[in-house]
């Protein structure tokens, strides 16, 4: 069996040190940074990056969507900021997670394993377009068009869209959204997928993504 390459990129050198021998006991190939000038070389070699925020050379998430055309891999994002603005600004940068410090390493092993089979998941899915009605969606190369316009959507945007798309005519509550959608249970506060659907609505009002009153969304089927 392959062994799985993760990445750490990470400033603190006493938070690295621990990190880098927990996450080499647990059986990963370890490549580590300890500021951006290294990742380029080294993001395309891994299948997951852990990765803090604040580097020697500024907020990661600059960088953090040209890092992703190199390889699309899941990435948990490190930080001591605790705002749910910040939480919220590092997913819709293209971040998969996020973990305020200080931290378990027990959580954080944890998550790289959820985020790893949901990822070998997803790569062994057939990436046939997903088509309702006008909209077309796909999930490879990550481009809606509806009625034969390219829509420019966020990350968090097209996986919700993708998600009710895909499962059209099916209703979900807030909570499975966000479990489904942004990746665990607990999140700041329900009102984030009632935003995300308003920009939905907006950018493609041919669209119907539906409210069921005291129940949650669904997409109609066309």
């Amino acid at each position: 069996m392959t062994q799985t390459t993760l990445l750490l990129i990470e400033d603190d050198a006493n938070l690295a040190d621990g990190l880098l021998a927990s996450l080499e006991q647990n059986g990963y190939n370890v490549l580590y940074a300890e500021n951006a000038t290294k990742v380029e070389a080294l993001w395309p070699k891994a299948d997951l990056v852990v990765l803090d925020r604040q580097l020697p050379e500024g907020d990661s998430l600059e960088w953090l969507e040209g890092w992703k055309k190199l390889k699309n891999v899941p990435v948990i994002m490190l930080t001591a900021m605790v705002s749910v603005r910040d939480r919220v600004g590092g997913l819709d940068s293209g971040a998969t997670d996020y973990m305020t410090k200080p931290f378990a390493e027990a959580e954080l092993l944890a998550r790289i394993r959820v985020h790893l089979r949901r990822n070998v998941t997803e790569e062994d899915t057939t990436q046939d377009d997903i088509v309702v009605g006008t909209l077309r969606i796909n999930s490879a190369t990550r481009s809606v068009i509806c009625s034969e316009s390219e829509v420019i959507l966020t990350r968090t945007e097209f996986d919700l869209l993708a998600f009710l798309a895909k499962n059209a005519g099916r209703v979900f509550t807030r909570d499975e959204l966000l479990d489904q959608v942004w990746g665990y249970n607990h999140y700041p506060t329900t009102r984030t997928v009632d935003t995300h659907v308003l920009q939905l609505r907006q950018k493609l009002p041919e669209i119907e993504i539906e409210t069921l009153r005291g129940v949650g969304y669904r997409m109609k089927m066309q």
